[in-house]
């Protein structure tokens, strides 16, 4: 479809149609020329096409925390889950780090937004009406868990002094912000007193395999990935050991741009929120759903559950 330029308004012409420039040249004259006003503004409406709701789409992302296939499969089920409930189009955004999914929701590439309690509280600050509308209950009170190499003696965050030590993403709350935190908290400034400076995994699965398998002596990462890969058998734990787990803190949440009333119409945003607390682990097809997110649901949050989160961010200059 091309647009075509005319000085009081632009009309829509298709491959078949006829325009102006064209009707001068072979000497015709146009219906359109004689309508008036109102006759033209109806004829471009029928041409160009009306923008309903049920013609947008809403595009969701994820911070990737655990491997691809699985955060692939988790968000792409969320998108099927929510364009069926909704009545609108829903798509799946991937995004290489934490990094990027902020970036896309800071630019408005994507609507809705699973973060982590660090990334959710800058994906907010970036886009400062936006708001956090759902956690897991676990997401009240989170914690991170301290890993070794179960042949290392080693008790409290003070003996990891010496040794190498590797978070997982730099944005991530439960494997970096609130490892850090406590290891501050416990005298051990992690830029100075690990041997050689920390290192960043990336994923919180990669953190645990990465002790397992020698690379580094130890590690912080997200308490619920630790427990399902033991669970699970996934996890050699002749190799590999938790020794600390933290206080609580608010972590994971589901964030929301501020403008959908607007687009989609009033009323929205809660519709958004009320599917996904909605989800029920007696349906098996939604228990998938849930499965992927370690849950049995989704409960309400709002932004004030993450400023302690913000606190401790400013205090260690990760966010200024």
């Amino acid at each position: 479809m091309l647009f075509v330029g005319h000085p009081m308004f632009n009309i829509c012409v298709g491959p078949n149609h006829v325009g102006p420039a064209a009707s001068r040249r072979f000497g015709l004259l146009p219906r359109w020329m004689v309508f008036g006003p109102i006759a033209i503004g109806l004829i471009l409406l029928a041409a160009c096409g009306g923008s309903s709701s049920s013609d947008k789409v809403i595009r969701i992302g994820g911070i990737p925390d655990q491997r691809a296939a699985e955060v692939n499969r988790r968000f792409s089920l969320v998108a099927d889950y929510l364009s069926d409930n909704l009545g609108v189009e829903v798509k799946y955004v991937p995004s290489v780090d934490y990094s990027a999914v902020v970036t896309a929701f800071k630019l408005g590439d994507i609507q809705l937004g699973w973060f982590g309690g660090l990334s959710g509280v800058q994906a907010r600050l970036a886009s400062p009406d936006s708001t956090a509308i759902a956690q897991r209950p676990k997401d009240e009170e989170f914690h991170s868990v301290f890993i070794v190499q179960a042949d290392l003696d080693v008790d409290t965050l003070q003996e990891l002094e010496g040794l190498t030590f590797t978070f997982g993403s730099e944005l991530s709350t439960s494997g970096h912000l609130m490892p850090r935190h406590y290891l501050v908290e416990a005298g051990i400034d992690p830029e100075k007193d690990f041997r050689g400076r920390p290192s960043y995994s990336g994923t919180h699965d990669r953190t645990w395999l990465l002790v397992e398998s020698g690379s580094f002596q130890a590690g912080a990462l997200n308490e619920a990935v630790w427990e399902t890969a033991v669970s699970e058998g996934k996890v050699d734990l002749t190799k590999v050991d938790a020794f600390f787990t933290t206080p609580p803190y608010y972590d994971y949440n589901w964030t929301i741009q501020g403008d959908l009333d607007s687009t989609f119409g009033a009323g929205f945003t809660d519709r958004v929120q009320s599917i996904l607390l909605a989800l029920d682990p007696d349906d098996p097809q939604q228990k998938e759903v849930l499965d992927l997110f370690s849950a049995d649901g989704f409960i309400a949050t709002n932004n004030e559950n993450y400023s302690s989160i913000e606190e401790v961010a400013r205090q260690l200059d990760i966010i200024r």
